[in-house]
């Protein structure tokens, strides 16, 4: 880990949080004259465990002071139970970190084969599983693609953005059997599946070819960590999926479904297992379950950013790109269900059927439901219309906003200096609402498991946890106005950093629309506000 010489930044100005005509509260919040110190060590375990629950004052963490939040704020307060709605791969609802935590239809009788509540859904208690047996798909490119050459500018557009994809994952293909060679020679000298870098350092040999093996994974190692097997498996799965799958031509994964995913009205499909028909490729959906709801405190993996949460499992992103259609549907299920929060940890670059979203997301408005959805993670500037990320919620080139429910996310490192935003993370200050912690993020898998993972997916819960919490403690406010809590409510810091895969440099202040990160203690002391009013 990157260490970073202490600096001071600015944090909150104190007259945003009290300019709403609210009363005076027992608790201050983080402002301009607060003194945030970046954190010399490394991180240990347990506090890297549950570094987005820190504070940045306290300790010297971007996190969002949940803990703090908790002992302060929320202390002797009841909350009501807020259900939040994940539109995801699906959720292991029956891991033990999220036991209690998850969404039972109190409308439907578990079993008996009959629509009880008539929503459409028969025997939907946990929530709907719009891909069916369905798991592995093609990029929405490819399938753009399929449909076949109209002679157009913009269909050589992206057969010209395809040939690369499928380059690059070629040359992915070509690393990773590069490495898993070199791992595989280090193995058989070492006689251990699972090794250290010391005991690599150790590893004596005049063989060139084993030299140049014990040279490959040292520098994997060094880059990577000491799970490095579990990542290198990671990495050749991703790289399998891209050539089998994703940019396979020749790949029909929906057929399994039954549906015609060109036709919005074609709704009677999918099934009511919430997740994926082989438990661990609902992965993605189970961590960021996890991260807004996973039990606080219990000793067992991460702490979950809302303990009135009720995790509604909506299936509907598989391995590759989802449908509009599928999102379009899930979004008006989680709404019509008694979703208040809903989490889009997903996103493409085309969207055939984008007004079909568009209308969802205003459904959603209209039911004063708040939508937080993840920036995406090809490190570009989303103010540039090239590089659009669906679904948002701005239309005519990003030029006017359809609604006022939507909330994006950029992702965060642990650690204050030049790289706080992660490299990964698309940024804009327009398109970009704030930021939140996603950078080794540790929360449920499925099996009963625990993982690292990192990504805009992973800061996104982090805020839809938030809002879950001010939803559940100040009912009264509005999907409007708990994003525009969060939004003025965040702590911004004065500082240059580095954006993007094009390392571009700009204050912190302007790589998102509000210029800051996202703060639960700062959010609760404006919501309780706000609420008085």
């Amino acid at each position: 880990m990157r260490l970073y010489t202490p600096y001071v930044a600015t944090a909150l100005i104190a007259a945003m949080l009290t300019g709403c005509g609210a009363s005076k509260t027992a608790v201050a919040p983080i402002t301009a004259s607060s003194t945030i110190v970046a954190k010399k060590a490394t991180l240990k375990e347990p506090a890297l465990q549950r570094w987005s629950d820190l504070d940045p004052v306290k300790d010297s963490i971007p996190g969002m002071s949940v803990d703090r939040a908790y002992a302060e704020i929320l202390k002797n307060k009841k909350g009501q139970k807020v259900v939040v709605g994940v539109i995801d791969s699906g959720v292991d609802i029956d891991h033990e970190d999220l036991k209690g935590m998850i969404w039972t239809n109190p409308k439907e009788i578990a079993g008996n084969g009959i629509d009880d509540d008539k929503n459409g859904y028969i025997d939907d208690i946990h929530g709907w599983n719009f891909l069916g047996d369905a798991n592995d798909e093609n990029l929405e490119l490819t399938r753009i693609l399929k449909k076949g050459d109209d002679g157009s500018a913009e269909y050589k557009k992206m057969k010209a953005a395809y040939d690369e994809e499928y380059q690059q994952a070629l040359a992915g293909k070509q690393q990773v059997d590069f490495i898993f060679a070199a791992n595989q020679q280090i193995k058989d000298q070492l006689k251990k599946d699972n090794y250290t870098l010391d005991e690599l350092k150790a590893l004596n040999t005049t063989d060139p070819n084993v030299s140049r093996s014990k040279m490959v994974m040292m520098s994997v190692i060094q880059q990577v960590g000491p799970g490095f097997n579990d990542d290198l498996n990671d990495y050749k799965n991703q790289v399998s999926d891209q050539l089998n799958y994703n940019l396979n031509l020749e790949f029909d994964g929906r057929k399994i479904v039954g549906d015609n995913p060109e036709d919005i009205n074609d709704k009677n499909y999918g099934n009511n297992r919430v997740y994926a028909p082989n438990k661990e490729d609902s992965m993605h959906g189970t961590h960021v379950a996890g991260i807004i709801a996973q039990v606080r405190g219990n000793g067992k993996g991460g702490d979950g950013v809302a303990t009135t949460a009720e995790i509604m499992s909506v299936r509907a992103v598989p391995n590759g790109d989802e449908y509009d259609k599928d999102v379009a549907l899930a979004i008006r299920y989680a709404v019509d269900n008694g979703a208040k929060v809903i989490n889009g940890s997903f996103g493409k670059s085309y969207s055939p059927h984008k007004q079909w979203v568009f209308d969802a997301i205003k459904y959603a408005a209209s039911k004063d439901v708040l939508i937080v959805h993840a920036a995406g993670n090809d490190g570009h500037d989303l103010d540039d219309a090239e590089n659009a990320n669906w679904p948002n919620d701005t239309d005519n080139n990003g030029v006017s906003e359809i609604a006022d429910n939507v909330l994006t996310i950029g992702a965060l490192n642990n650690t204050y200096g030049q790289n706080l935003v992660a490299n990964f993370s698309n940024y804009g200050s327009k398109n970009v609402d704030i930021f939140s912690p996603g950078s080794k993020i540790y929360a449920t898998v499925p099996n009963n498991k625990y993982k690292y993972e990192q990504g805009t997916s992973m800061a996104a819960p982090n805020a839809a946890g938030v809002a879950a919490l001010i939803r559940s403690y100040y009912p009264k406010l509005s999907a409007a106005q708990v994003k525009k809590i969060i939004m003025d409510s965040g702590v911004p810091v004065s500082i240059e950093v580095t954006l993007g895969e094009k390392e571009e440099k700009r204050p912190f202040t302007n790589a998102s629309v509000s210029g800051k990160m996202v703060n639960a203690y700062n959010a609760l002391i404006m919501a309780e506000q706000l609420s008085k009013n």
